[in-house]
């Protein structure tokens, strides 16, 4: 407890256009190599650029999300480095004028509520990708990331704990993907951390040593990763290590340790300098008006929606509000199938389980919500029970088959005959003397068995309540 961490991020958000910045590029993922390419975003000499407009929009939705001033006039300047996956040798991004300054994002954790401060968000332009071939020891390059527009959100050091920092991630996720300014998918590099990190003494002012670990994208490796540099920092002051220099480090995810990359570069090693080939952007207050009145509802506004709107319980509210995607299957789903509870309940139990099972996170859950609402509506109308329920819910998936028409064709109605149901019972029982003898002996896991048989027996297709209820008047005249 002697010493304290300091941190600041610079978080970078590709936004969610269908063009590059300066081009007409797609910026689709998973595109094949180099297929997303022209001489524009491949840094030749003598391209015109012209500036993608949505892109300087979804940067003033950024700002307006993040309680920013919004610049009147923004420009773009080119930062000069020499690294593979930069074509042209040099960045367009804004040092001088950037679009968004002194914003600020406030944040719970269970220490409180906190106010995270921004020092700006300014556009610019992303590199490409360099693919590492161990199996012929060359490094291969796509281009296809090369100038996708990106927001970088530049925090002043106010983080002091991986708690603050996970939660500060996951609130600008939430503010970012349900306004539709990017998907924040980190595990397709949409959404990554550059993590700036010292330690110094409690009760002082003066920031120790920092080191910048480059693009983190999972919350997981960052929360190991300031964990492992918090402790290396103190076991430097400790000793009295020399060693100890501002430099940027990696983080390797498969031993948990960061590595030295390079020392740390300052601002002069950059030369920046202002790009004459592209003209200022002018931002007038109708234009930031306009952009704020197309601002869909916050994760924050939903959930109080759900709560005390549609009466959901603040758990299951919690759940469908933490992921833009799950969010947009409930309320599609309810508008063909008006009972919230029961379609919060099929996707928190049913429809995450069966992604979880696929190893698909929240984000890439995908079904037709239209079959998804008919199911509902019949398990919920006792045409089928939930059993099959879950078993048409799988087909939903994996073949898009229509529910209604399934349990038609398939005769997967109800059974709620009792007199079929009684002689059922009955027969479990008798075939199974020891299981009896078990509930004699006071047992009652056994009821379950008894239910599972019954079940099978018919199919999978009997009421349970009915035949829980006709189960335990038959086990009560034993």
């Amino acid at each position: 407890m002697k010493y304290e961490t300091v941190m600041g991020l610079e978080v970078h958000v590709e936004l969610a256009t269908k063009s590059k910045l300066f081009c007409a590029c797609s910026t689709e993922f998973g595109s094949d190599i180099n297929e997303n390419v022209c001489p524009v975003c491949a840094g030749m000499p003598g391209t015109s650029l012209m500036v993608n407009k949505k892109a300087v929009e979804l940067a003033i939705a950024a700002g307006l999300l993040t309680n920013s001033e919004i610049s009147p006039r923004i420009t773009f300047d080119k930062k000069n480095y020499f690294y593979p996956d930069l074509p042209s040798g040099y960045q367009l991004t804004q040092l001088y004028s950037p679009i968004c300054k002194n914003g600020w994002v406030e944040i719970e954790t269970d220490a409180g509520k906190k106010k995270i401060n921004l020092v700006q968000i300014h556009l610019e332009e992303d590199a490409g990708k360099l693919i590492h071939d161990d199996w012929t020891d060359t490094t291969l390059i796509d281009f296809n990331r090369a100038a996708v527009p990106l927001i970088e959100i530049v925090t002043r050091p106010d983080f002091r704990s991986a708690e603050e920092v996970v939660a500060f991630l996951e609130k600008l996720r939430s503010l970012l993907s349900f306004a539709d300014v990017s998907d924040c998918k980190m595990q397709e590099g949409s959404m990554r951390c550059d993590l700036n990190l010292s330690v110094r003494e409690k009760g002082t002012e003066k920031l120790g040593t920092r080191t910048e670990i480059k693009n983190m994208n999972s919350l997981k490796a960052i929360a190991a990763a300031i964990a492992y540099e918090s402790q290396r920092h103190i076991d430097a002051l400790e000793t009295g290590d020399e060693v100890l220099i501002q430099e940027t480090r990696r983080w390797d995810d498969s031993i948990g340790a960061t590595f030295s990359m390079r020392d740390k570069e300052d601002a002069t090693d950059y030369r920046v300098f202002p790009n004459p080939d592209i003209m200022p952007v002018f931002i007038d207050d109708e234009w930031i008006d306009a952009v704020g009145s197309n601002l869909p509802e916050t994760a924050q506004d939903k959930f109080i929606r759900l709560t005390q709107g549609l009466g959901l319980p603040e758990y299951d509210s919690e759940i469908i509000t933490r992921s833009k995607n799950l969010s947009n299957i409930f309320d599609e789903t309810l508008k063909h199938f008006n009972n919230p509870k029961e379609v919060a309940n099929w996707i928190i139990v049913e429809l995450l389980s069966i992604a979880k099972g696929d190893n698909k996170g929240e984000d890439d859950v995908r079904i037709d919500c239209r079959k998804f609402a008919k199911l509902i509506e019949l398990v919920d109308g006792r045409t089928i029970n939930r059993n099959v329920g879950k078993k048409i819910l799988s087909l939903i998936l994996e073949e898009g088959i229509d529910p209604v028409e399934y349990a038609e064709k398939n005769k997967l109605g109800m059974i709620n005959d009792t007199s079929l149901i009684t002689s059922t019972i009955q027969e479990v029982l008798s075939e199974n003397p020891k299981a009896l003898e078990e509930y004699r002996g006071g047992s009652k896991k056994v009821h379950g068995f008894f239910v599972g048989q019954i079940m099978r027996k018919l199919g999978g297709k009997a009421n349970p309540q009915i035949v829980n209820k006709l189960l335990v008047e038959a086990l009560k005249e034993i």
